[in-house]
């Protein structure tokens, strides 16, 4: 018999210790079953119900659950068994919903990868979780996807197959389903509690940490959030998010089969296009990063559409400027903007506020379904209303990382998940963010580390030292600047063409450099990031 190759997780108990109460709760309500079983139910009570729709075509939850059972077929006599990792680098494309759904029937592990990624990055996801096959366009945005993972499999032993999608071949998305149509296959006995994801997410170490999660948690703060946001079944939501980020995954692929919702997908964001697709689909509420909630309100204001079925937006990810949610709001006939606050580790930790403007506009949000504490330096909670760390245990928080280490690292002794951000929590249960202790940029929702970028700086010739910092960024929230020290001339565009030539995605190059003879340094000679966010932000402001 055919054995999965092993995984770097093989230490996490199922469930996780910090989740073994949850999974009583979740067995007495029913709960406990994978998205393979909630594809079975949907697709026999309403079969010809569209759930995903793309650029392209739609998906009914009947045809997607035929194409995942082939899909299913082909990979498993491709030689991949239950607890095997397969990748998908795929755009918002319906066929992301068929791939996610076939590994839930055959028992495999999904590792989504966000497109904006490239070789260095996908290398180092795809050996570290020792994935077996990926999923990728065979062209993209005119990146040759399918060249770029083959080069990553020349290199990983483990990477077994390279499958495209909306290309061609027997190795094609299209022609696998096709194949196991044909096939005979038995699917395995899944455990809900097992490992079904591994996500990876950018922290201030340098190289992306992977997140897993069990074929449970999504579901339970898909299924909690949709009902805090009174999301009916047989209505429409739209996704502009990545299906390959944990918002994208979560209320895009997941969110029609458990919560009876339609999925519509955006390959790629436009205000405009944004606009005319919530009027076509009556969509009713979205989950996105905040750059998207002021270029839809701006697109609104200068069309005179305000959008009466829109009832909600979530936005989080970013900084949210104090005037930006009663602003979007006055855009809308009838939508509530409000802030959330979640994490890949901790996904929502904060519902939002869609009956309060006030507490929408200023806080971000009301913790549900999550203990959360508030800590000083020494792990002792402060009095209501004081700034501390954010700590926070819950159902749909991690399993725990990839490496047992910095599982041990992330987590109290009691199971909480330190966060790295600074906050308040008032006797309401209203949580607002109000910095980090983490070395971390934002940038339009996704998670940069400035260490990665420093890395990379640091091999350049010129370059004697390198300090990477958020910068603001009117659009995105937040952007890059590199401080610099150089040890020989050398000018902004050569560094940046140096990253660039790294492999890292583009996003990731600074868009600012700052040349200087020193740093800003503690008494032990640690760099003064905080002083250097201060300097950037105060040109930033002199230039606009």
């Amino acid at each position: 018999m055919t054995q999965a190759i092993a995984a770097p997780w093989d230490w996490v108990e199922k469930p996780a210790a910090h989740q073994r109460g949850f999974a009583e709760a979740w067995a007495a309500a029913g709960a406990l079953q994978t998205i393979g079983a909630l594809a079975e139910q949907r697709a026999a009570t309403d079969p010809d119900f569209v759930a995903w729709i793309d650029g392209t075509g739609q998906l009914t939850f009947a045809q997607a659950l035929v194409q995942a059972r082939a899909l299913a077929a082909s990979l498993a006599a491709r030689g991949l068994v239950a607890g095997d990792v397969i990748a998908f680098q795929v755009p918002n494309w319906r066929e992301a919903a068929v791939i996610n759904l076939a590994a839930a029937i055959g028992g495999l592990v999904v590792n989504p990868i966000v497109p904006i990624y490239r070789d260095a990055e996908v290398t180092q996801m795809l050996g570290d979780c020792r994935a077996r096959a990926i999923f990728v366009p065979q062209v993209f945005r005119k990146i040759d996807y399918a060249a770029m993972a083959r080069r990553a499999q020349q290199r990983l032993p483990h990477l077994k197959h390279v499958f495209t999608v909306r290309g061609e071949g027997e190795d094609d998305f299209a022609a696998l389903v096709e194949q196991g149509q044909a096939l005979s296959f038995s699917p395995p006995t899944v455990d809900p509690l097992a490992v079904k994801l591994v996500l990876y997410t950018s922290g201030t170490t340098g190289l992306p940490k992977g997140v897993l999660h069990s074929h449970v948690t999504l579901q339970h703060i898909v299924a909690r959030s949709g009902e805090h946001w009174r999301l009916r079944a047989g209505e429409a939501t739209l996704m502009p998010s990545p299906v390959t980020h944990v918002s994208g995954y979560a209320n895009g692929l997941e969110a029609p089969l458990v919560c009876g919702v339609r999925s519509v997908l955006m390959e790629s964001w436009n205000a405009d296009e944004a606009l005319a697709l919530i009027e076509q689909h009556q969509l009713v509420g979205t989950v996105a990063a905040t750059p998207f909630l002021v270029e839809l309100a701006a697109a609104a204001r200068a069309s005179g559409k305000t959008l009466p079925s829109l009832r909600f937006f979530a936005c989080g990810g970013a900084a949210v400027p104090a005037d930006l949610i009663p602003a979007a709001s006055a855009a809308f006939a009838n939508c509530q903007p409000f802030r959330v606050f979640g994490a890949s580790e901790v996904p929502l930790v904060t519902f939002g506020w869609p009956d309060d403007p006030l507490l929408a506009a200023t806080t971000d949000g009301e913790v549900i379904d999550y203990q959360v504490r508030i800590v000083d330096g020494d792990d002792r909670e402060v009095a209501s209303g004081q700034e501390g760390e954010i700590l926070a245990r819950g159902p749909a928080m991690m399993l725990g990382y990839a490496d047992a280490a910095q599982t041990d690292a992330a987590l109290t002794d009691d199971g909480f998940f330190r966060t790295g951000d600074l906050g308040v929590l008032d006797a309401a249960g209203a949580l607002t963010i109000t910095g980090r202790k983490k070395d971390l940029i934002i940038r339009g929702g996704e998670n940069i580390s400035a260490k990665e970028i420093e890395d990379v700086l640091h091999g350049h010739p010129a370059v004697s030292e390198a300090a990477v910092v958020a910068m603001p960024h009117d659009r995105l929230g937040e952007g890059v600047c590199a401080f610099v020290i150089l040890s020989e001339p050398a000018d902004a565009a050569a560094l940046a063409a140096h990253v660039g030539a790294s492999g890292l995605a583009r996003q990731k190059i600074p868009e600012r450099f700052e040349f200087t003879d020193d740093f800003p340094r503690t008494a032990s000679g640690k760099v003064r990031k905080d002083v250097l966010r201060a300097q950037v932000a105060e040109i930033v402001r002199q230039a606009t």
